[in-house]
């Protein structure tokens, strides 16, 4: 098929699916005015009761309440450490692109068309791109500058999940999914980067599709408007042929046609979108919203109503114009002032206040509105039952109804929103899946070590073959698939019972099965693998499956063969050879102890009588010494008084004589007593140092108790002495 009669075939199968969603499309829009609250086309009713918000913003929640979380699991939870590995590296490089890409913001998006217009669309697509490298900067030469060195580039790989509006979306008129054959969604193309993608046959595309307000602007005169219009481009891939193919509204030639430029299993680039209801006569969805919209009108007339009659509830009445003094009384409002009546008989006459003013009657008033508010609960109540939204998970209940109520109600409630979410939860693990077989088909290997960190983990070992058998697309079939976790937020409470309970019951299996591997080792296997079968089991399980495999490896090891039992007959006669050696080596022990010990006392009292002997000899040196220093010393003071005494005797008179005897006889006793107190000093002194020296000798003559000591064989290698108290 030539390029032209490709595009006039393509262009003329997107015109007949748009006349089919022709009513889908004007009742979606009308449904978003409804929910965005554009009143500019709603005369009906002044007041309303935007229903359609409240349910819509209770069931995002309830439908994709958190990100979902990667989960690549083997197909058969058998021992496979490769395909173990292999789950671990697409699991971690499909987590890091959900974190880091628009994978959340495009699922909250099409969450959102499918409760407003009822069909949501997501699309995956692959995309390499060269990114720079920072450049290294080398010192330059004294003086001189410094040498940028730029690093050559290095391509980025990823899979982005572009969210497709309600309206860009066409395919082939079908009954149900599986009868599609062709799927396009519409984008639009500034003429720059058309001709980047298409090449230069793209300036002849006309640029069709301008924003709203261009034409006002273009009469105001304003220039560069042309770069704000953007050509319509078709982008349709057909499973029949097995082809994509690029059109445009407008231009009679096709832009581009590839083969089946992905090799997905499914061909599609997207999954099957998030439908409302749907008959099995068509795939055009039936928005919830028109499903109860008349009861949405009844809710709407009802606040009207009410809003009318709230504002007729008022203190309205007429009085007596004569009576001056009751419309001071409604007017002024004075407190506690008393006003006067002219007439005082005449007002008394006719009633008195009673008689002159009338009130409007609110009873009528007050009545109606009681029932209107009754009747819009009962309304509610309505769209509620139809809508599958019960007062539980709207977090509305009543004091006195009973937990046991309370869970009924949540029970009954999720048998109509289980389904919504069973097909989120499978709209989201399908676009997982094709960003799996993506990865393993385009990303280069270095890009999946490096984005998984399998490296840095137990299965590092692994990490190889795990890359060969996420290239080997037969192998990948059968022993990896690619699962959404919950997508509604879950209770920590809940996530810590899972665990809880995890480790419970392999402690309660280990308790039970470690006495029988000891009591019989040949069971050790059977129950390694009835502990493993448990462990897969739980999901949480999965993060410590190396660890549990490689405790069982270590387990299952073959051991050492043990040595031969010797004979007892033998093991006793060597016990009793081993006793006699000890008691032969004790009493040699024994005997050079005793030897040590009497050398030793002759080695100590020689020592204590020499020592005897030295004491006696330093005491009387010390005795005659000091014998000696105070002779001398009395003698050196006899002999220099009298030198004093016949000093004076010669100078001075013998009346001076006499006085002079009398002072130096004074004088004498003063310095012998000095003289003998110091002879008493060195006394005691010699006296301490002779009691200090025969403490010493008593020490040495006390009875000692001398110990045996022993080496690390049991034999002696000396004596060690402790005094006795």
């Amino acid at each position: 098929m030539n390029p032209v009669d490709a595009s006039t075939k393509w262009l003329a199968e997107l015109k007949l699916a748009k006349r089919e969603d022709e009513k889908f499309i004007e009742r979606g829009d009308r449904i978003i005015r409804r929910y965005r609250d554009d009143r500019k086309n709603f005369t009906t009713y002044g007041k309303r009761f935007n229903i359609l918000w409240s349910n819509v913003e209770t069931l995002k929640p309830a439908l994709y309440g958190k990100t979902p979380r990667a989960e690549v699991s083997r197909r058969w939870k058998d021992s496979d450490p490769v395909g173990r590995t292999a789950s671990v590296i697409i699991e971690r490089c499909l987590q890091y692109e959900i974190d880091k890409g628009d994978f959340d913001a495009s699922m909250k998006l099409a969450i959102i068309d499918r409760l407003l217009p009822g069909r949501g669309t997501v699309w995956v697509r692959f995309e390499e791109k060269e990114l720079a490298q920072p450049v290294d900067a080398l010192p330059g030469e004294e003086g001189g500058e410094a040498q940028v060195m730029p690093n050559a580039p290095y391509k980025y790989e990823c899979t982005p999940v572009d969210y497709v509006f309600w309206k860009d979306v066409r395919y082939s008129p079908a009954r149900c999914w599986d009868e599609v054959t062709w799927i396009a969604r519409r984008v639009y193309m500034s003429q720059e980067d058309g001709i980047k993608r298409f090449g230069e046959d793209f300036k002849q595309v006309p640029l069709t599709h301008e924003p709203v307000g261009l034409d006002e602007m273009e009469k105001m005169g304003v220039e560069g408007l042309d770069d704000m219009k953007k050509a319509v481009v078709w982008e349709i891939w057909s499973k029949t042929t097995k082809q994509v193919f690029w059109v445009s509204e407008g231009y009679s030639k096709t832009l581009d046609i590839k083969d089946d430029p992905l090799g997905l299993d499914n061909f599609w680039p997207c999954p099957k979108p998030l439908f409302a209801t749907q008959t099995t006569e068509t795939l055009v969805p039936i928005p919830d919203y028109s499903l109860y919209q008349d009861q949405a009108e009844e809710i709407d007339m009802l606040t009207n109503r009410i809003a009318m009659l709230v504002e007729a509830v008022k203190v309205v009445g007429v009085y007596d114009a004569s009576q001056q003094g009751v419309q001071r009384m409604l007017s002024e409002g004075v407190n506690n002032q008393l006003i006067p009546v002219d007439t005082w008989a005449a007002f008394a006459e006719k009633g008195g206040l009673k008689g002159v003013v009338d009130f409007m009657p609110l009873d009528s008033v007050l009545q109606a509105l009681r029932e209107c508010y009754a009747a819009r609960e009962q309304a509610k109540q309505v769209v509620y039952e139809i809508t599958g939204i019960s007062d539980i998970i709207r977090g509305s209940t009543i004091a006195s109804e009973t937990a046991a109520a309370q869970q009924i109600k949540s029970q009954y409630a999720s048998l109509r929103i289980k389904p919504r979410q069973t097909e989120v939860a499978q709209f989201a693990s399908e676009v997982l899946r094709i960003k799996a077989q993506i990865m393993c088909d385009f990303y280069a290997p270095q890009t999946l070590v490096e984005m998984s960190g399998i490296m840095g983990t137990m299965d590092a070992q692994y990490a190889e073959q795990a890359i060969m058998l996420l290239k080997s697309e037969p192998a990948r079939g059968f022993r990896i698939e690619v699962a959404s976790d919950s997508l509604v937020e879950m209770d920590e409470a809940t996530e810590k019972q899972s665990r809880i309970e995890f480790l419970g019951a392999v402690g309660q299996f280990m308790d039970r099965a470690l006495p029988v591997t000891q009591q019989v080792p040949e069971l050790a296997p059977l129950m390694g693998e009835m502990l493993m079968f448990g462990v897969r089991a739980f999901k949480g399980g999965r993060m410590m499956e190396s660890a549990f495999d490689e405790a069982m490896a270590k387990l299952n090891a073959p051991k050492p063969p043990e040595q031969p039992q010797p004979d007892p007959e033998q093991m006793k006669a060597e016990a009793m050879m081993q006793v006699e050696q000890g008691k032969m080596q004790l009493e040699q022990a024994k005997i050079q102890t005793q030897g040590q010990i009497e050398q030793f006392k002759a080695q100590q009292a020689k020592e204590l009588e020499q020592m005897r002997q030295e004491y006696e000899s330093a005491r009387e040196q010390v005795r005659q010494e000091a014998e000696t220093q105070r002779l001398q010393m009395k003698a050196q003071i006899e002999a220099e008084t009298k030198l004093q005494i016949a000093e004076m005797q010669r100078s001075l008179s013998e009346k001076q004589a006499v006085s002079v005897e009398i002072a130096g006889e004074e004088k004498l006793n003063e310095v012998g007593e000095q003289v003998k107190q110091m002879a008493d000093m060195q006394q005691n002194a010699v006296l301490q140092a002779v009691e200090m020296l025969a403490e010493a000798v008593e020490k040495m003559n006390k009875p000692r108790r001398k110990l045996l000591q022993r080496g690390e064989d049991g034999r002696a290698i000396g004596v060690i002495e402790i005094e006795e108290d």
